[in-house]
């Protein structure tokens, strides 16, 4: 269970509120979906549970332990399990998408493993599994940038898996990709939020939002105003997203 509480956050030099009362409970396996106008710190929101901004104040509760108040170790295995992906995924082009999942971020990865590149037999076939279940198994030895955009999408979710990932933050993930490629990634999503228990928070366009997700959040003048299942939104929940 993850439960936040009263998450505020301001931006830039005149500290402009952006977040000012967030707060939500959360349980494995949901697909949630952020919408919201442009400004409306869809973006931001995932950043502070990333924990790659700070929050001005808020909990951050994890089966009942305040992260924000405890110590590295709690601040360690968030950016451990809550992956972040960005719009445009950070893949080492001259390395194999094998070796980019089995390397992964400097935030999951043993600093002699990312410098020597060395890798653990078993950890060579957790990667290879996770690619076969991503539909990636016959991409293994190519170089990243030879890959789709989808494909490289799908690698960074395999590369977050390999190394430990329970959450999933993902910031406009289908952005630039054909709409194909864009359901093949959040079909791969959702399908491991089905199967694995994996809990997926996702910045998307209503109409795939809509779609693929089991919640739906509706970010408005700093708070969620509307936390729904999964479903098509109404006229006045829709009001000021398109």
């Amino acid at each position: 269970m993850v439960i936040v509480e009263h998450l505020a956050k301001s931006v830039g030099p005149e500290k402009v509120p952006v977040l000012r009362d967030v707060g939500f409970r959360l349980d494995p396996g949901e697909f949630v979906s952020v919408l919201g106008e442009s400004g409306s710190g869809k973006s931001t929101l995932l950043r502070c549970l990333a924990l790659r901004d700070r929050w001005d104040k808020g909990a951050f509760r994890i089966d009942g332990k305040d992260i924000l108040k405890g110590g590295w170790s709690g601040k360690r295995n968030v950016r451990r399990e809550w992956a972040f992906l960005e719009q445009n995924v950070t893949l080492d082009p001259n390395r194999t998408a094998l070796k980019n999942v089995l390397i992964g971020q400097a935030a999951q990865t043993p600093w002699w493993r990312r410098a020597t590149g060395m890798v653990r037999s078993d950890d060579y076939m957790g990667a290879m599994d996770e690619l076969e279940r991503l539909g990636l198994l016959d991409k293994a030895k190519l170089k990243s940038g030879q890959l789709s955009g989808g494909e490289r999408q799908r690698i960074a979710i395999a590369r977050a898996l390999v190394h430990g990932a329970r959450y999933i933050l993902a910031d406009e993930p289908v952005t630039g990709l054909d709409p194909r490629s864009a359901e093949k990634v959040l079909e791969t999503l959702r399908d491991l939020c089905k199967t694995t228990g994996l809990t997926v928070i996702a910045v998307l366009p209503l109409e795939l939002a809509e779609r693929f997700s089991t919640r739906l959040w509706v970010l408005k003048d700093g708070i969620i105003k509307h936390d729904v299942t999964g479903r098509r939104l109404t006229s006045q929940e829709r009001a000021g997203l398109l």
